[in-house]
């Protein structure tokens, strides 16, 4: 289990967008938001290099639950599985912790790990995007219906790694999300 967890880690270090940028001659983090995530890459590359890149860091995450329950660890062991490729993210020890932001690794990790939790915030997420008027605020609710859903569907035990993910999540996107309640809440 242990060598799964630094499979985990190590496979979350594969930062798709560092790739696509290297592809294209761009290094992503001299640009813009200077992040490493889809967002970023779409923005300085375009459409294709979004998706790509989302379509990269969600895989790697799907990739390590689908591998945890392939070798038949109990889900918590899975989930934190999850856990750690996020970490691996967001942290890279070979880029001295300054990765991604984890919003495609954690959709692509709970998109397996907890299909029924997905789609409930997956929802939450479409029902607020148009009265929100912002993705990082709207992803504040569809968070929050996720955990929701996780202490709704007794699954704490298994899905606590997710809860911690989403805190790690919250940390990076800290800034955005302060910018984001300015310009949103300063236009009274």
């Amino acid at each position: 289990m242990i060598l799964y967890w630094i499979t985990a880690y190590l496979i979350g270090n594969f930062l798709t967008a560092w790739w696509i940028g290297k592809w294209k001659g761009v290094d992503l983090r001299q640009q813009r938001s200077g992040n490493l995530g889809a967002r970023n890459a779409g923005a300085v590359i375009g459409k294709t290099a979004f998706f790509l890149t989302f379509l990269g860091d969600a895989l790697k995450a799907a990739a390590v639950i689908w591998l945890g329950r392939y070798v038949e660890y109990d889900e918590w062991a899975v989930a934190v599985g999850g856990l750690l490729v996020i970490c691996g993210h967001l942290f890279p020890f070979w880029l001295k912790g300054k990765g991604g932001k984890g919003i495609a690794s954690f959709i692509g990790a709970t998109l397996y790990l907890t299909p029924e939790l997905f789609a409930a915030m997956f929802i939450v997420f479409f029902i607020f995007l148009p009265f929100v008027k912002s993705a990082t605020l709207t992803m504040l609710f569809a968070m929050a219906a996720y955990l929701i859903g996780i202490f709704l569907s007794g699954e704490i035990p298994s899905c606590w790694p997710m809860a911690a993910a989403m805190l790690l999540i919250l940390a990076k996107h800290r800034n955005d999300i302060a910018e984001s309640f300015h310009q949103r809440f300063s236009k009274a």
